[in-house]
């Protein structure tokens, strides 16, 4: 079919003009973008987007070089379009994965400091107070463990216990954020 030809067809919207310009340059056109890409489904999805394209906007066609010029320089676009597009996701990922990375820095700095104010705020505890709530709270012994261990009662370990977690409780205005 003669060019100028195909090209009216294709502005009329003949399905036939279309079917012989897309057997006539598809594969020309994959293997064009399969080299710009060397991703041959992703050579032909950009074709067949250009080609799509192309029909769309049929009725306002304005072809001023050769429709094979055309077409390639239509598909060399498309894959600009897709790489930009790329680039825009990309981009997208990097803001996320640096907005987990900073919100979990963030988070170990805010643990860390959490952690370094109830070391004093333990540290304040009488000494007493202090070794029974460790025993407790850190080393997970029971109050009857500890009771046995330093020699008190149980009744004193509660006492104890209930001692520490008050101050602890009231001195701790500092882990709400």
């Amino acid at each position: 079919m003669e060019e100028q030809k195909l090209i009216q067809g294709l502005r009329k919207g003949m399905a036939k003009a279309y079917r012989h310009l897309f057997s006539e340059y598809y594969n020309w056109l994959c293997n064009y973008v399969f080299n710009l890409c060397n991703d041959r489904p992703l050579a032909q999805d950009i074709v067949q987007d250009a080609l799509i394209a192309l029909w769309q906007k049929r009725k306002t066609l304005i072809i001023t070089t050769s429709l094979k010029s055309y077409l390639f320089k239509t598909c060399h676009n498309q894959f600009l379009l897709h790489i930009r597009n790329q680039k825009v996701q990309f981009d997208t990922l990097d803001k996320i994965r640096w907005d987990v990375v900073s919100e979990a820095t963030l988070e170990d700095d805010l643990y860390d400091f959490r952690m370094e104010r109830l070391n004093m705020l333990i540290d304040q505890l009488p000494p007493r107070c202090k070794e029974i709530f460790i025993q407790n709270k850190l080393q997970k012994k029971k109050y009857r463990e500890i009771a046995l261990d330093m020699g008190i009662s149980v009744k004193t370990v509660e006492n104890q216990m209930s001692k520490a977690l008050h101050f602890l409780r009231a001195n701790a205005t500092v882990f709400i954020l």
